[in-house]
Formats: C-alpha cells, structure tokens, sequence
C-alpha cells in the first residue's frame, strides 16, 4: 500500500500570487523568442515541495505556463529548477517533457550525482545546472561540492546558472572564473540600481563578464527596481530605474544577453507585474531590431539548441 500523499501547505505568508489576466503586449515579439528564465511550482498535488525548502509558493504548474507563453509570443522556453523543489526535478522535467521539443531545463543536483543520473536528466532536456548563493534562499553554498558538480557536468556540453548579489561578486568572481563550464547569470548579478550604472560596482559586474565565458540575463527588473514605476496598470514604460543597468549590458555585450519572464515571480511581496507589460519593457533594453533578435532568439537558440533553426 502506498504511502498518503504529503498535505499541501499553504504558501509563505505576505508573497503575492501570480497575475492570473495578463494584458496583450504592444511589443510585438519576434518569431522564435525564447523565455530563457521561467519556473514550475507544483503543483503540489502531483509534486510536493521539498521538506527543506525555505519558502513555499502558491502552484504555478506546467499548464498555466504554456498558456502564458503562447498568450505572450513566446516560441520556447528555458525552466529552471526552483529552490523550494530542491534536487528533485521532477516537475521541471515533467514540464519540459511536455513541451514536446520547444523547452530545456536548468536542474539543480547534489555532488554525488552520478553519470547515469546526468544521462537522463540529459535525456530528458537538461542543459545546466544552478548555483544559488543568495542566502536568504539556501543555507550555503559550499565551493568545494560545486566544483566537483561543474566537473561532472563539463562532459555534457552543459553551463552554470549563476544566482548572486553584487554586493559579494568581489568574494565570488576567482571561484567563479576557475569553473570548467560557460556561466549565465541571473539578473544582471542583481545591481544596486540606487548606484551609478558607471560606478565602480557595477562596472566590476561588466568587466567579469568581459574576461569571462559569461552570458548576462537582463531580468527581473520588478526585483531590482526601487523607484519604478511598476508594470502594472497599463504602464509601457515600467522601472525605468533599471534601464540604464540592462541597455548597458546589452550594448556591450549583443552576442551574450539573454531575456526572461521568471514567472510566476517567487517570493515578491510589493508588486506583482502584468507579464504583458513586462514584455513591453523589452524594447527599453533593447533598443534596436538587431538587439532585440540576439537578445530574444538567436543568442538563446546558439545556446540550448545550437545548430537548429527556428
């Protein structure tokens, strides 16, 4: 007899749901855009949250982020393996599986990882690993463990995910750099868009990128922004405290830049954005048609499926 399935929990008091009615962009996207940050939660139901996760979501399972991605444009996605699932991949893979072709998936494993388990996780659409180094999302963060994670993974043509604040890039950037693999870092390392987009923080930021294998996802301004305005509302022209951050990294580096949704938007608590408008704030950042088709197609097709056309 099999044991009863765990009870679901409600979610971590004061995080917001995702926006259940997006509006239609104006931005139209150009054909093949690939969502290259969203995630799974659950649902719960079918796949319980990890006993030593540090928050819990409401449900966000592969359904309703199809639906949002046909509803936004998008071609394709990449899912990445969300802290409350832990090393259990089952709903990412679930879902990329179900994408039938048009999704990849960033796993999240433990160092004693074996190949077999790394075949299948191949198999099944896995094309990186992340490495989370924000500490009010995991405990720690061991350096050693990692390397012996990136040295497995190497073999497989897979990268990194990178997830840090760029307040400890300077503890980080030697450990970073010694890794076997190409490395993606999620939004931007997080700026302190209070600072000078030339000061000396964020041009550190640039310059690791610069003298490194380094991809640069220019996400998540509702995280980064403290003066907004908010993309909520019908507002086209949302946290334009952010902007100069993500055109920067744009400009310097077309060939590197990737774009995502990070829908459902975990753990905010002050807003929560209308994925129609944050689509709108792509044009923003990228201000060119040619940046706008590196940013939004070719660079994330050269990187999960390279040599296939759109």
């Amino acid at each position: 007899m099999s044991a009863p399935a765990p009870t679901p929990r409600p979610k971590t008091p004061g995080w917001l749901d995702w926006y259940a009615n997006p509006s239609a962009p104006s931005f139209r996207l150009p054909a093949g855009t690939v969502d290259t940050h969203c995630h799974v939660f659950g649902p719960q139901a079918a796949f319980p949250f990890a006993p030593e996760r540090k928050y819990t979501p409401c449900d966000g399972g592969k359904d309703d982020l199809f639906a949002l991605r046909d509803h936004l444009g998008v071609a394709r996605n990449v899912i990445v393996q969300a802290t409350c699932h832990g090393a259990d991949n089952s709903a990412m893979t679930d879902a990329v599986r179900a994408a039938g072709g048009r999704a990849r998936g960033i796993a999240t494993v433990r160092p004693d990882v074996d190949e077999a388990e790394l075949r299948r996780l191949h198999g099944a659409g896995v094309r990186g690993v992340r490495f989370n180094f924000v500490r009010r999302l995991v405990e720690t963060s061991p350096h050693e463990d990692l390397s012996i994670i990136a040295k497995k993974i190497a073999p497989f043509g897979w990268h990194v995910v990178l997830y840090f604040e760029s307040a400890d890039l300077p503890d980080l950037e030697d450990f970073f750099a010694s890794l076997p693999t190409p490395l993606v870092v999620d939004h931007m390392g997080r700026p302190d868009v209070t600072r000078p987009v030339g000061g000396p923080e964020f041009s550190r930021f640039l310059r690791f990128v610069e003298h490194n294998d380094v991809w640069v996802k220019v996400t998540c301004p509702e995280r980064l922004t403290v003066t907004g305005p908010a993309a909520l509302d019908g507002e086209r022209h949302a946290y334009t405290d952010v902007v100069p951050f993500s055109s920067r990294v744009v400009d310097e580096f077309p060939d590197r830049v990737l774009w995502g949704t990070d829908w459902p938007h975990p753990n905010l608590e002050n807003h929560m954005p209308d994925d129609g408008l944050l689509v709108d704030h792509v044009p923003q950042v990228a201000r060119t048609e040619e940046q706008r088709h590196k940013l939004l197609v070719a660079n994330p097709m050269r990187l999960y499926w390279p040599g296939e056309d759109v």
